[in-house]
């Protein structure tokens, strides 16, 4: 399976010629395959492009030129719509290895036996910033995984930080407006993003793990990965286990001062795509282990704060590491814009035993993923080659644009047919228990600050310093002292020390902080 698909994405070139050695020279010795003849899109030769039709020697140049035309109209449209976030991508291809049995937990068929191998697609990525941006800006990096299982694709979702900025999709959209430039001067701008972080006080701990080194990792290779969400394994017999995924590389963990950021950047803006290619190109094939921590739902109820809540991560303490399994990147793309830039994920893409648990980040993104990508590749994305599963599609979808199935004459359902598709019960959805009225509120169990507070902690003197300067040095542009004020009560009911040397880089007054922080609701 693995060679099929790496020779239907064009992983096998044709070898034009050898090299030999001439003289003490070395040449390229072609062999004398047939030339092929250019044509245009539609499949007809063409005769000359070096020069437009025009009407005689010295008179303009004919619009019935369709060469011309089509050369020109076909490039115009070379480029599709960016990502709204994580643009400044690369891409890379492999296998994961399952660890053992795991179907105790969940009926997923990729993860029921030890040494079973599916083919994988990743994608890394930085966040908010543009296709092209340098790869040693600060900013969270997408961690993203294809899984081309026997029962359909599942995608893995993640960033290499553990936690998120929000806990509820319907500040999204806020959230990256206020990440991205300004739509008045086009640059990205402290003032907007702590205008906005002041006022979402669950922002405290991604914060705190972004301005450390953290939110500069020195290469993909050396970069750990979380799926940030809880999502719900099922078992054959029903039961549900909520779980979190985390990516532990082999090469180690590395990151980048702010310092060795910019002098990295001085060098190769485009460090950790050459980093990455360099190792697979020589052989060096990295290697991230897969581990999940598992609650059960009375387990989780009984936590004294929400485990749902994408803006905390699950101590060890309360749900231990399990590994599961291996992968391995093995191979480039051969063509970025049609492995990467079209490579497509949504956590709403699952298999039978894998679902989405409660997380309102999460429920948003089920929706909001899979748009965005309709949006951009068309309501066919999935049956791009790069997107399409190696198990058989069967449904009534039909048409829009590049439709590459025909359903036939029978395109809807019920519809009686023998021999057609139907949907088949022991593939519904789990059942789960559900209590209350509609609302529009905040989640029961919040704590805003504690997390932030333990993640202060835990880094060395050294790292805490840097996590300092970083967020001294951001904060120190914003002009609002009510801002800078509100900052460093967030950090201060993280942690007093963590807050009074926020304070005191701002030159803010600690007995101001210590008062605003004393106003905040955890």
């Amino acid at each position: 399976m693995i060679s099929m698909r790496s020779a239907a994405w064009g992983g096998m070139g044709v070898i034009l010629g050898v090299m030999s050695v001439v003289s003490g020279a070395t040449v390229m010795a072609q062999t004398q395959a047939p030339r092929a003849v250019m044509t245009n899109d539609n499949g007809a030769p063409v005769g000359d492009l070096s020069n437009a039709q025009t009407a005689g020697p010295d008179g303009p140049v004919l619009l019935q030129d369709w060469n011309l035309i089509q050369r020109l109209a076909r490039f115009d449209r070379e480029r599709i719509a960016e990502r709204v976030v994580h643009a400044r991508g690369t891409g890379a291809f492999g296998e994961f290895v399952s660890a053992g049995d795991f179907s105790r937990y969940t009926r997923a068929r990729f993860l029921s036996g030890d040494g079973l191998r599916t083919p994988v697609a990743v994608r890394f990525s930085s966040v908010i910033h543009p296709s092209g941006s340098p790869e040693t800006l600060r900013d969270p990096r997408g961690f993203a995984v294809k899984f081309y299982t026997q029962e359909g694709n599942y995608d893995l979702v993640g960033n290499n930080l553990p936690v998120f900025f929000i806990r509820d999709a319907i500040r999204f959209p806020d959230m990256v407006h206020a990440l991205k430039p300004s739509p008045f001067t086009n640059r990205q701008d402290p003032n907007r993003v702590f205008a906005f972080m002041s006022q979402t006080p669950e922002s405290t701990n991604m914060l705190t793990h972004l301005y450390s080194d953290l939110g500069t990792p020195a290469t993909y290779r050396e970069m750990n990965g979380s799926g940030v969400h809880a999502y719900v394994w099922v078992n054959a017999q029903g039961q549900r286990s909520y779980v979190r995924y985390s990516w532990r590389s082999l090469q180690g963990e590395r990151n980048l001062t702010a310092a060795q950021a910019a002098e990295t950047q001085g060098r190769d803006f485009q460090h950790m795509t050459t980093d990455l290619y360099d190792a697979i190109r020589g052989g060096r094939h990295p290697s991230w282990d897969l581990y999940i921590q598992r609650l059960s739902p009375e387990q989780a109820e009984r936590l004294d704060f929400d485990p749902l809540d994408s803006t905390k991560a699950w101590p060890e303490s309360i749900a231990g590491f399990e590994r599961v399994g291996r992968m391995t990147l093995n191979r480039m793309p051969s063509n970025y814009f049609a492995e990467v830039e079209q490579l497509a994920f949504s956590p709403g893409v699952t298999v039978p035993g894998i679902e989405p648990s409660e997380d309102r980040l999460l429920q948003g993104r089920l929706f909001s993923y899979a748009d965005t990508q309709r949006y951009r590749l068309g309501a066919n994305y999935l049956d791009i080659a790069v997107n399409r599963p190696l198990s058989a599609v069967n449904n009534y979808n039909q048409d829009g644009n590049f439709a590459q199935r025909a359903p036939g004459d029978i395109n809807f359902f019920p519809n009686g047919a023998a021999g057609q598709a139907q949907p088949d019960p022991q593939y519904r959805y789990s059942s789960r228990a559900l209590r209350g009225a509609t609302q529009q509120a905040v989640i029961r169990r919040t704590q805003n600050f504690r997390f932030a507070g333990e993640r202060y902690r835990a880094f060395s003197a050294e790292e805490r310093t840097h996590l300092i300067d970083n967020l001294v040095g951001d904060l120190s542009q914003v002009q609002s002292e009510a801002v800078r004020l509100r900052m460093a009560a967030h950090f201060y009911r993280a942690d007093e020390a963590y807050g009074r040397r926020v304070a005191e880089g701002l030159h803010l007054s600690v007995e101001r902080v210590r008062a605003e922080a004393a106003q905040l609701q955890d």
